[in-house]
């Protein structure tokens, strides 16, 4: 399995720019899934079909608190609990890299808080970062029916800064500046390795 080494480098000319929007067109968004995660769903889906990558949401972790056992070969579960994800949303692989994805979907116009994103899963993302992986952020503007790709690194600057007194939410004009608009493709409704290709591995993030 190849696992990305090296230091990382601005994309080349040749790869995505934050503000294309020629994979866009009103077609497309006509057709857009109802959230975000049920379109990257499907794209997952579709990766899978095509053989591109292996990459499937994680379970949210329950806690069963209360269980009636009416037959001794049988348990009903009676009380239980959603706990918070350890890590992130999604994670995989793609062309031997390991994948690791969290994805966030607003109906505000001007920016996303960063109250919806927890303290373990930015330190996970890290270590992810630290050990050769590819990790990112997916941000969907619902209303402006815009969909990034947003890079670690620019993140934790927004992230950090929130930490020393800074504001509580990252831009849009921000993730529209430092991230890369995701295409819409019928099948893949979210073509996020399309953008993996064109920035990290072909574009240079990763050599």
């Amino acid at each position: 399995m190849r696992y990305p080494k090296g230091s990382r480098r601005k994309p080349s000319s040749n790869s995505i720019q934050p503000k294309q929007n020629k994979h866009q067109t009103k077609d497309a968004h006509a057709n857009r899934g109802m959230t975000l995660e049920k379109d990257i769903n499907e794209t997952n889906h579709y990766y899978l079909e095509s053989e591109q990558a292996v990459i499937h949401k994680k379970p949210t972790p329950v806690q069963v608190v209360n269980v009636d056992y009416p037959k001794r070969s049988a348990a009903v579960i009676k009380e239980a609990y959603y706990q918070k994800p350890s890590t992130t949303d999604f994670n995989g692989l793609y062309r031997g890299y390991h994948i690791d994805f969290e994805a966030k979907e607003t109906k505000n116009k001007q920016s996303i808080p960063l109250s919806n994103i927890h303290d373990h899963q930015v330190e996970h993302m890290k270590r992810i970062d630290k050990h050769g992986g590819i990790t990112f952020f997916i941000i969907r503007f619902s209303k402006m029916e815009t969909t990034y790709l947003l890079p670690l690194q620019p993140f934790l600057k927004m992230w950090e800064a929130q930490q020393n007194g800074g504001r509580k939410s990252i831009p849009h004009d921000y993730i529209a500046e430092n991230g890369y608009v995701i295409p819409f493709r019928l099948q893949a409704k979210v073509d996020y390795l399309k953008v993996v290709d064109d920035v990290f591995i072909n574009g240079g993030e990763i050599t």
